[in-house]
């Protein structure tokens, strides 16, 4: 049984400033992408860099994500949730994705992106500028009634 559960303390939901969103982003290398599929939502986990206030992931070529997210508006979400204790905590970007061409970057990033965990062809690197972010924290906090 959890602190929460018994009675002893609550959970409560924080909402998380900017600052705190890309620190979470940039202490973690898996998110989902979620894009526009045939007109219906879809989701694609995805190892990632944030690099400054971009997501930056690399994808095969010819894929579903590669044409869905070119010039597309997308989410990118991370989280981490603890269901023992019932906290952790989740962040949500959005932005207009773009395939990053430019070969001096696409250089830097090769070198620092990590690798994905499916061995296929990363034929596209996509950014997504964080135009929006948002972010909450569940919390265990001691009981107003204890």
């Amino acid at each position: 049984m959890t602190a929460a559960a018994d009675g002893a303390a609550v959970v409560e939901l924080v909402e998380l400033d900017e600052a705190e969103c890309l620190r979470l982003l940039a202490g973690h290398e898996i998110g989902r992408v979620v894009f526009t599929e045939a007109a219906l939502p879809a989701a694609q986990p995805v190892t990632y860099l944030l690099d400054e206030e971009e997501i930056v992931f690399r994808t095969a070529g010819g894929s579903k994500l590669a044409v869905a997210t070119r010039n597309a508006v997308v989410a990118f979400q991370v989280d981490r949730i603890d269901p023992d204790t019932r906290t952790g905590w989740t962040v949500l970007g959005v932005g207009q994705a773009y395939e990053v061409v430019v070969p001096e970057r696409l250089a830097d990033l090769a070198e620092r992106i990590p690798a994905p965990w499916a061995h296929q062809s990363t034929a596209h690197t996509i950014a997504i500028p964080l135009q929006r972010l948002s972010g909450r924290r569940l919390l265990v906090v001691p009981s107003r009634d204890g």
